[in-house]
C-alpha cells in the first residue's frame, strides 16, 4: 500500500478540474439546477480517476535505462541516452525528470514524450561539462500517465551512474583529422611556407626541375652521369614538452571554462599532433613547486598516460616559482627541446620579474610562451561609450590591452617566441606555432 501510495501523483489537469467544479459549486449557491449535476460530475471524475489508476497500475509497464559513455569530453557537448519500452496496450505519456550531477547546476530538468503501445523509443539530450573530475548521475524519474492524464505512475530507474570528464578528446580529435587534410586553413590552421630545410638526410634521389640546386651532389652524380640530389625529410624524434602553469593566475575563468583548463584541452590536442608528426612529447606541470613530470616519449600509447595525468591537474591558489621552472628544465631536460610554457601575465610587471628565468630557459632551448587575451575587457574596448563612467572604463580596458602587445614584443625582442591568443583560439594558434618551428627548423 506504502508504495502504491509513493508511486501515484495527480497531474495539474486533475487540479484544473478541481478548480473549475469549486467555481462551478458557487455559482450552484445562484443557480440550484446546477448542484445537482455537479456531483454527478464529480463522480464522473472519481470514475475516470479510477479507470486511469487501473490501467497504469494493472502491470509493471513500463521498463527504461540511461545508457551515459565510458567517459566525458570537458567544454563539448557530450550525449545521454535514455532507452524505454511501454509494455502497456495503450499508448502512454511519459514526464522524464533525470537527476543531473550537482556541477550541471540544473533543477528544472524536464522532458515529456509519447510512446505508442508495446513500442521502444530512445530519448537524447546532451550535457556540455566544463570541469573536469567525477560526475554523478541520480535517479531516472518517469511519470506515466494514460488517456485521461489525471494521475500519474513513477517509475524510477539508473538509481546511481558515475562518469569521469577528461580534457577535451572530442577537441583533440578533430584537430588530429585536420593535422593530414588539406582544408586545415579553413577552419584557422595556416599553412607555413618552409624556409630552407632540415638536415635528417633521407636519399639520394635524381634531380628534377624545381628541385633545390644547393642539394646537388656533385660526387653522386660524377659516378651516375647525370644529376643527382640529396633529399631530407623533417626531422623527427624531437622532444616537445607542454609547461602548464597551475598557479593562481590559471584559475581565471573566460566563457565558464578556466584557463588552465584551456590549456589542458591544448596540450591534448597538441601532443597528439606531435606524436602524429613522430616527435617526442611530454608535459610538465608546476605552481610553486614541480607537481608532475612526464618525461618525453614518442609512444603512440604515451597520449593515454598524458590524458591520465591532466585529468587530475588542477590549479593552486599560488604565486608560481619560475626559478623552480628554470631549474628542474636545466636538471631534467638535458637535450635541446621545444619548451610550450601555458601561463599568463596581466602586468607589464609581473613579466618583468619572471624574464631573467625565461631568459635562462631559451638559451638552451626553443622557449615558447603562450599567454592570454582578456576577452571579456577586450569586448569592453571596442564597445561604445555613452557616459563617463563608461569612457574610464573603457580607458582602462584599452591600457590592459596595450600592456598585453607590450608583453609581446619585450618577449620577441629577448629571442623568446611568444603567443597572444584569446582563450578560445588557444589550440589553433598553438598547432599553427608548432607547425612553422618545425618548417622553419628552428629547433
Amino acid at each position: 500500500m506504502i508504495k502504491f501510495i509513493k508511486s501515484l501523483y495527480v497531474t495539474p489537469r486533475f487540479f484544473y478540474a478541481l478548480a473549475i467544479l469549486a467555481a462551478l459549486f458557487l455559482m450552484s449557491y445562484w443557480y440550484n439546477l446546477l448542484y445537482g449535476w455537479l456531483w454527478i460530475a464529480v463522480l464522473g471524475l472519481c470514475l475516470l480517476v479510477l479507470i486511469e489508476i487501473s490501467m497504469l497500475f494493472s502491470k509493471n509497464g513500463l521498463k527504461g535505462e540511461r545508457i551515459l559513455p565510458e567517459k566525458f569530453s570537458n567544454s563539448d557537448l557530450n550525449p545521454v541516452l535514455i532507452r524505454l519500452k511501454n509494455s502497456y496496450g495503450h499508448k502512454i505519456e511519459i514526464a522524464i525528470v533525470d537527476e543531473l550531477p550537482v556541477q550541471f547546476q540544473k533543477r528544472d530538468f524536464f522532458k515529456t514524450i509519447t510512446i505508442n503501445g508495446n513500442e521502444k523509443t530512445t530519448f537524447q539530450y546532451e550535457v556540455l561539462p566544463v570541469e573536469r573530475g567525477e560526475y554523478h548521475f541520480g535517479n531516472v524519474n518517469c511519470f506515466v500517465s494514460a488517456f485521461f492524464n489525471l494521475v500519474r505512475k513513477r517509475y524510477t530507474f539508473s538509481q546511481s551512474q558515475m562518469v569521469k570528464v577528461y580534457p577535451s578528446f572530442i577537441q583533440m580529435k578533430k584537430y588530429d583529422f585536420l593535422a593530414i587534410d588539406n582544408r586545415k586553413s579553413h577552419f584557422g590552421l595556416k599553412k607555413i611556407r618552409r624556409i630552407g630545410h632540415t638536415m635528417e638526410f633521407e636519399q639520394i634521389k635524381e634531380y628534377v626541375r624545381g628541385d633545390d640546386a644547393r642539394t646537388v651532389n656533385w660526387k653522386a652524380t660524377a659516378k651516375q652521369g647525370k644529376l643527382m640530389a640529396n633529399q631530407f625529410q623533417d626531422e623527427k624524434m624531437q622532444p616537445i614538452y607542454s609547461i602548464i602553469d597551475s598557479g593562481r593566475v590559471m584559475k581565471m575563468p573566460f566563457e565558464g571554462l578556466k584557463l588552465v583548463d584551456y590549456a589542458i584541452n591544448s596540450t591534448l590536442a597538441f601532443s597528439n599532433i606531435a606524436l602524429k608528426k613522430k616527435d617526442k612529447v611530454g608535459v610538465i606541470n608546476f605552481s610553486n613547486k614541480l607537481r608532475s613530470l612526464l618525461p618525453a616519449q614518442a609512444k603512440k600509447t604515451y597520449l593515454n598516460t598524458i590524458l591520465e595525468m591532466l585529468y587530475n591537474l588542477d590549479t593552486q591558489f599560488l604565486d608560481s616559482d619560475y626559478g623552480v621552472l628554470q631549474s628542474l628544465v636545466r636538471r631534467k631536460i638535458t637535450q635541446r627541446s621545444l619548451l610550450m610554457l601555458y601561463t599568463n601575465f596581466e602586468h607589464i610587471s609581473s613579466l618583468q620579474r619572471q624574464m631573467p628565468y625565461l631568459q635562462a630557459i631559451a638559451k638552451k632551448h626553443v622557449l615558447v610562451v603562450i599567454f592570454f587575451e582578456n576577452s571579456e575587457l577586450k569586448s569592453l574596448a571596442e564597445t561604445t561609450a555613452s557616459n563617463t563612467a563608461e569612457i574610464v572604463d573603457q580607458t582602462i580596458a584599452q591600457q590592459f590591452a596595450f600592456d598585453k602587445k607590450v608583453m609581446l614584443r619585450a618577449l620577441q625582442s629577448r629571442g623568446i617566441q611568444a603567443i597572444l591568443t584569446s582563450p578560445k583560439d588557444l589550440t589553433v594558434n598553438t598547432i599553427n606555432k608548432y607547425l612553422e618551428i618545425k618548417a622553419r627548423g628552428l629547433l
